[in-house]
């Protein structure tokens, strides 16, 4: 018995069940499932090398609290090709249009290893100056930014593992990238403190070890995604005949895809911004808020996952037009998620300093680390009802709708409420200043108030009016004709 055999008695594949026929519930538990698992093995990354560096030295934790965040500022600057190419394959797949589900994903793969060549090439020569902008302090500032320019150099492998993900949820397909990911983490974790530390034959890197090691292990996961892709033995296929970038195709993939980037780069602005209040603060108070983000990434990888499904679900729903099971995929996913994050969130009330201590030695550390959590983990449960609309939005094709809450919450109640209650004196409020408890208490009610707005929003059913043909007519028989395939469209 195979490896995918034994894991096919927990997960189930795509050809176990229809996603646009049938129950809903379990559907979008197995589509979400290896879902979750790709998205624990994927925060495996960070956590290694937050665990690893922290034990390094403070400074090197402090670092990559500045680093991560302008990670995930050049990957939302590119997410959208991955967003686009993610809900065309859907919606192509639940309309049984597999010639224009092959085109789609081979244009998305194209243009996401030119994209990301370029944001590479882009953050490698101006990271260090947005990092000094952040208030990177001058003890951390070059090693933040040493280890954004290991990273920004390796970046169309990050990138490139990731659009492979995507394409293959998009047709349904979510344990092949799951087996990959355990492949390449597993390498990851081994090689991490041999750079880092210098065991052995290495020589003792730091920060840009932790760096190289990423690179290395998603170098590897790239190669292993294009080879399944290519081959096409899992699903979707791409063929080198229709990877030549087609203009005309480009667009589509903008109109779907630049909402999606401006809701990924406006999450990633607001993360970048309030490390520049979290700056005003010591140093001990910018590693806690680090490590509180990775406490996040892990905690919420349920609520990611089942919005990535429900995204899915939503696409093919579209696609084979039944919005209204695309509803209910919504409602359960937004209840089911609720009472999970809820209950972990009373989890991590009660075991926060334990949690903290895991990462660093540092008493003040742990003393920050744990109010943070204590305060944000009562609206857990928000985080599950937001994203659960929200990727139903982005399957809809309806990006700019989800541009616009995640910027309504981040933007304009977060961020503000953050350095009114911190600093209110930046401001000229005549206020108390609660200090860093008061960016604590702004993530709680930023988070609740998201989760509101998603629901009314949803509500409305704007997101019916989806059209799967888009304005652009399907092209003839021609197997050879697919420069005008089907596109979802956007926002009005």
């Amino acid at each position: 018995m195979t490896v995918r055999d034994r894991l096919s008695m927990v997960f189930k594949g795509r050809d176990e069940f229809d996603l646009t026929d049938g129950s809903i519930g379990k559907p979008l538990f197995y589509l979400s499932l290896p879902i979750v698992v790709t998205n624990l093995l994927q925060t495996a990354y960070n956590l290694a090398d937050t665990l690893w560096l922290g034990r390094y030295s403070t400074e090197a934790l402090a670092a990559i609290s500045f680093a991560f965040p302008m990670v995930f500022l050049l990957f939302s600057l590119g997410m959208g090709v991955t967003v686009a190419g993610s809900v065309l394959v859907a919606q192509h797949v639940g309309a049984d249009e597999e010639k224009e589900a092959r085109y789609a994903a081979s244009q998305t793969v194209s243009f996401a290893i030119i994209v990301s060549l370029f944001l590479g090439g882009l953050g490698y020569f101006v990271v260090g100056d947005l990092l000094g902008l952040l208030g990177a302090s001058p003890d951390v500032l070059p090693l933040a930014t040493e280890y954004m320019r290991v990273i920004s150099s390796g970046l169309v492998f990050m990138f490139g593992f990731f659009v492979f993900t995507a394409l293959m949820r998009g047709y349904g397909d979510t344990i092949t990238p799951m087996l990959v990911m355990l492949l390449t983490v597993v390498v990851n974790i081994v090689i991490d403190p041999f750079l880092i530390f210098g065991w052995w034959i290495f020589p003792e890197l730091g920060v840009a070890g932790a760096a190289y090691a990423t690179i290395f292990s998603r170098a590897l996961a790239f190669v292993v995604g294009m080879a399944i892709m290519l081959r096409g033995t899992r699903g979707v296929q791409i063929t080198p005949a229709d990877m030549v970038p087609n203009l005309t195709y480009a667009k589509k993939i903008v109109r779907i895809g630049v909402p999606a980037s401006i809701e990924g780069t406006g999450r990633s602005l607001s993360v970048n911004l309030m490390l520049v209040i979290v700056g005003l603060f010591p140093t001990t108070v910018v590693a806690g808020y680090g490590i509180g983000v990775r406490v996040f990434s892990v905690i919420f990888l349920p609520a990611i996952a089942v919005a990535r499904g429900v995204e899915t679900m939503t696409g093919q729903n579209i696609g084979a037009e039944k919005p209204d099971r695309a509803a209910a995929a919504a409602g359960i996913a937004a209840k089911t998620m609720f009472a999970i994050l809820g209950a972990l969130g009373i989890v991590v009330i009660l075991t926060a300093r334990p949690i903290a201590a895991v990462f660093t030695n540092d008493s003040a550390v742990i003393a920050v680390t744990a109010d943070f959590l204590r305060w944000v983990a009562p609206t857990f449960g928000c985080i599950g009802v937001m994203r659960a609309y929200t990727g139903s939005f982005r399957g809809a094709g309806k990006t700019m709708t989800a541009a616009a809450i995640s910027i309504l919450m981040l933007g304009f109640i977060r961020l503000p409420v953050a350095l009114g209650l911190a600093r209110p004196d930046v401001l000229g409020l005549p206020l108390p200043a609660f200090d860093s408890t008061g960016i604590w208490m702004a993530f709680a009610v930023s988070n609740t108030a998201g989760a509101i707005i998603a629901y009314l929003w949803y509500r409305r059913g704007t997101w019916r009016d989806a059209d799967p043909r888009g304005e652009v007519p399907v092209g003839d028989d021609d197997e050879d004709d697919t420069s005008d395939a089907t596109v979802a469209p956007t926002d009005d």
